[in-house]
């Protein structure tokens, strides 16, 4: 019956936007710098289409983490955590075609493609691995300090961020010789690190202070820390470098914010499902995903760089916290670890659905 009275809500919506009746200028959070988190469009559930699955060898119900994707081998790498794998997916036949082992509590993997390898962050073992993607093997591991976590790549200084989040540092690679070569340490946990090729700074959230720390990778000196404003817990950070853009998972009060990085001020905030944790950036598509714990993976609109909106909260799993975007097709992959309540372990592929 909800499902019924939202459908016909909608379509009453759409035709008000149609007459010009139905216009907003503020999200729902107040902020006059954002546009309309009321804007009507399509029910919440058809923003992203199911169109697949990929099971895989692990062992179900065990914790995923981060994925990425090295466009220059049509790879998907997926972490799971809770058992110490990694997985490499073939995007053209989605079959696994590889699964590394004994990376213990591995929650980061970032592709450095010019030199031909990725890198894991191993919580368990507090060590970075080291993958050659020519060969397909772990080559190296290097040990580093408490709980490595997200991980950046800034190419044009052959450096590797690693957020060591409970030691409140930053582990520098070097990718030339797979040496820390230097840890920079703060006062707060590290979150996301990512790098921004405009200004060719690496950013890093320090989440529990409520704010971005910027570094300099020619010096690797922290060049400044900005506030993010009503944010809590900035966990998860994506980047809209056209634009000037950074935008923020807010783990402890479930917003949404997005921070100018010309400016260092946030600029809009939007509430997102609870739990949410990976964020990520469709450029394309000018699309920002959450991944939210509690089941669902909240969508949002740039229209502009200084507009926005959220589109809805697409129904998934429960304890789905992680994704990545295929930036080629965008279509959306999605760990599950469990289905329905029973243990799984697969990635769900989304294509998106245009909004209105």
């Amino acid at each position: 019956m909800r499902r019924i009275t939202i459908s016909i809500y909608s379509c009453f919506a759409l035709l008000l936007i149609s007459a010009g009746v139905l216009r907003t200028t503020k999200n729902s959070q107040g902020d006059p710098a954002a546009s309309a988190a009321t804007r009507a469009s399509i029910s919440d559930a058809h923003l992203l289409k199911q169109v697949g699955a990929i099971e895989l060898p692990g062992p179900k119900g065990k914790r995923f983490d981060y994925l990425t994707i090295d466009s220059s081998r049509n790879l998907l790498f997926s972490t799971h955590l809770g058992a110490g794998l990694l997985y490499a997916v073939d995007l053209r036949t989605n079959k696994v075609v590889k699964t590394f082992e004994n990376l213990p509590g591995i929650e980061g993997v970032e592709i450095a493609s010019d030199v031909k390898k990725a890198y894991t962050s191993d919580w368990l073992e507090d060590k970075i691995g080291v993958i050659d993607l020519d060969q397909m093997k772990i080559i190296k591991k290097i040990p580093t300090e408490s709980k490595p976590d997200g991980i950046a790549y800034a190419q044009p200084f052959h450096k590797i961020y690693v957020s060591d989040e409970r030691s409140h540092a930053e582990a520098v690679v070097d990718t030339n010789k797979d040496e820390i070569i230097t840890t920079l340490h703060f006062s707060g946990e590290t979150g996301n690190p990512r790098y921004d090729p405009i200004s060719k700074r690496v950013y890093v959230n320090l989440q529990d202070k409520n704010v971005i720390a910027e570094i300099d990778p020619s010096t690797d000196k922290e060049v400044a820390e900005y506030p993010v404003g009503k944010c809590r817990g900035n966990h998860g950070m994506a980047l809209d470098s056209e634009h000037r853009l950074a935008f923020l998972s807010c783990e402890e009060n479930d917003l949404m914010t997005v921070l100018r990085l010309d400016t260092h001020e946030p600029i809009a905030y939007f509430p997102q499902a609870k739990g949410g944790d990976v964020i990520a950036f469709d450029p394309g598509l000018k699309r920002i995903y959450v991944a939210c714990y509690d089941g669902a993976i909240s969508v949002f609109q740039e229209d502009d760089p200084t507009h926005f909106r959220k589109l809805g909260d697409v129904p998934v799993q429960k304890k789905v916290h992680s994704l990545a975007i295929d930036l080629s097709n965008h279509r959306v992959y999605v760990p599950e670890q469990e289905e329905n309540g029973a243990p799984a372990a697969k990635i769900v592929i989304f294509e998106a659905v245009p909004s209105s």
